[in-house]
């Protein structure tokens, strides 16, 4: 875990709308079960956004029926510093002065400067 887990901002404050399992999978095209083994495997993050909810993924991660271009490799490079997926969260939907916030560059395919800050911060 990363020693900034005390300060990780509330993600229903920075996530404006979240899909849970089964509205990712339709979103996706796949399975519910297909869905539990892409947050394993961290192509995607979820998280409970607000106690009782449940574990819930960021709908900015679908675009077009697809992960967006960047995230399984950002959450890889994340994870591997030990970071969890509430961190992960927090992180891509603050603000960077990229300028914006990571998802919206990674969006609009501009990812390189994301992961390359990442990979600045997480190890």
């Amino acid at each position: 875990m990363n020693d900034a887990a005390d300060n990780t901002p509330d993600l229903a404050v920075l996530v404006e709308e979240w899909f849970d399992w089964a509205e990712t999978a339709k979103a996706l095209g796949v399975s519910v079960n297909q869905v539990r083994t892409m947050i394993r495997e961290h192509q995607l993050a979820a998280a409970v956004p607000v106690p009782g909810a449940g574990q819930k993924i960021p709908a900015l991660f679908v675009q077009d029926g697809l992960i967006v271009k960047g995230i399984p490799g950002l959450l890889t490079v994340f994870h591997d510093g030990g970071w969890d997926d509430r961190e992960c969260i927090a992180w891509i939907f603050t603000d960077q002065q990229l300028p914006g916030r990571p998802i919206d560059a990674l969006r609009e395919n501009r990812g390189s400067e994301v992961k390359r800050r990442a990979q600045a911060i997480a190890l």
